[in-house]
């Protein structure tokens, strides 16, 4: 596995790899989740590129930019245990060096959910993401179903942009209590993290209503509530969107819904989602629902 730091060592690694290459763009403190895009992309293609790079421009005053985790080594391990063959490990400087002043917009599908809670997150993501799809030129790119408002935001800037690329969109990764796996877990105390399986049990929930025929979105949203009531934490909110547009969902329909939801533990933000039906949260159904044309 070839390690490289500086855009013209990336671009000569990625010239070698040929036409058929998987990318997985990640910000390190690696976890199972990370590793299963990892294992789609190598199933995919004849190679995989990955970075790690924890973006300052993503982070609004006040978040966890300086305590984010950076295991490096221990990433770098675990990329090389599954099979990478690049890993791109630049600094702030390298991906945004003195004088830099251009940014990229994503209009509509940023101004609800986390767009609203975190305003000037998807300028910074959208922007990095554009520089890394430019230098790695992906012909499949992977992201987790967990950071679904973003698959929704790249796949628009992908149209928008014209980039030759697939997006794959791969199920969340869960702890054997349902949790889905994120690097902000280790954050939580014991009893926050005992707590926070209620994400996951209130999507299952409003899925298991949906099944039995509930389609008015405020009946979904009370089931999950209902269970989230126990929650141990702070709920910001559980909205029902149009998977497609984001565009919130206030009366009854058939078509698919995603349902969304953050609680609070703290100072950390736990998300959490889920497409309704159920059975659409396969890789095809969201490839297919956030991820494609």
């Amino acid at each position: 596995m070839r390690v490289v730091k500086t855009i013209p060592d990336l671009r000569g690694a990625r010239a070698a790899l040929g036409q058929s290459v998987g990318v997985v763009l990640t910000m390190g403190a690696l976890h199972e989740g990370h590793l299963a895009l990892v294992r789609a992309a190598r199933q995919d293609h004849d190679h995989v590129l990955a970075t790690i790079f924890v973006n300052p421009t993503q982070f609004a005053p006040g978040e966890d930019l300086s305590k984010y985790p950076r295991p490096l080594e221990r990433d770098l391990d675990l990329l090389r245990a599954a099979g990478v063959d690049v890993v791109f490990t630049p600094s702030p400087e390298v991906m945004y060096p003195p004088g830099f002043q251009t940014h990229v917009t994503v209009e509509c599908v940023t101004e609800g959910l986390e767009g609203a809670a975190r305003p000037g997150h998807f300028q910074g993501v959208v922007t990095i993401v554009a520089k890394f799809f430019n230098l790695t030129q992906p012909t499949t790119t992977y992201f987790g179903q967990k950071d679904a408002q973003q698959v929704v935001v790249i796949r628009q800037m992908v149209r928008d942009l014209n980039f030759p690329l697939t997006i794959a969109v791969i199920p969340t990764e869960r702890e054997a209590d349902g949790l889905a796996m994120s690097s902000r877990n280790v954050y939580l105390t014991t009893e926050q993290r005992q707590n926070a399986t209620s994400l996951h049990r209130a999507l299952q929930a409003a899925g298991e209503a949906y099944t039995a025929g509930e389609c008015d979105p405020q009946g979904l949203r009370a089931a999950a509530l209902a269970v989230l009531a126990d929650c141990g934490g702070e709920v910001e909110y559980v909205s029902l969107n149009d998977p497609r547009t984001l565009a919130e969902v206030d009366q009854p329909t058939e078509s698919p819904l995603l349902m969304s939801m953050v609680v609070r533990y703290g100072k950390t933000r736990l998300l959490d989602n889920g497409l309704l039906p159920a059975s659409l949260n396969t890789r095809e159904g969201l490839t297919a629902t956030l991820g494609g044309e």
